[in-house]
């Protein structure tokens, strides 16, 4: 498969708009439909920050979960959480979380909760990349990426 033709069969959607976050919640997280894809990348950009970003709280790596509709209770997909929380030293560093969808996963996806310490804060900004079956992400290094968890 060619490049355009990749670029022709991807899907993107922003999960989380760019965002500045002092202590607390990033607001505008939302979901991802996953309906027909063989794969989900979620790239989480992190601009200057002098707080450590989690899920749900600043001492949970940030993950991504799942369910069946889109307001439903939402459950963490399995392997698929960062090393660490992201920290002060991390500005402008690019992370990324691919998730296979040709193993059993449900339709609706999203990163938990991202949440911001209590100082200065954080500027983060979380998108999603959906790739039909053929056409898979590659490794870490590759991509340009700080890391690639794969779950």
């Amino acid at each position: 498969m060619d490049l355009r033709a990749i670029l022709k069969a991807l899907k993107v959607k922003q999960v989380l708009p760019s965002e500045f976050k002092n202590n607390g919640a990033f607001t505008g997280n939302t979901y991802f439909d996953t309906l027909g894809l063989g794969a989900v990348l979620f790239l989480i950009n992190l601009g200057v920050t002098d707080v450590i970003v989690g899920s749900t709280d600043t001492s949970t790596p940030l993950l991504v979960e799942e369910c069946d509709t889109t307001g439903g209770d939402y459950t963490a997909v399995e392997d698929a959480e960062l090393a660490a929380v992201l920290g002060a030293g991390d500005d402008g560093k690019v992370y990324g979380i691919h998730v296979d969808l040709t193993k059993t996963h449900k339709r609706y996806m999203r990163v938990q909760a991202p949440t911001a310490g209590n100082s200065t804060g954080a500027n983060l900004q979380i998108t999603a990349l959906g790739f039909p079956a053929d056409v898979l992400p590659k490794s870490a290094s590759e991509m340009g990426l700080t890391e690639l968890i794969e779950a």
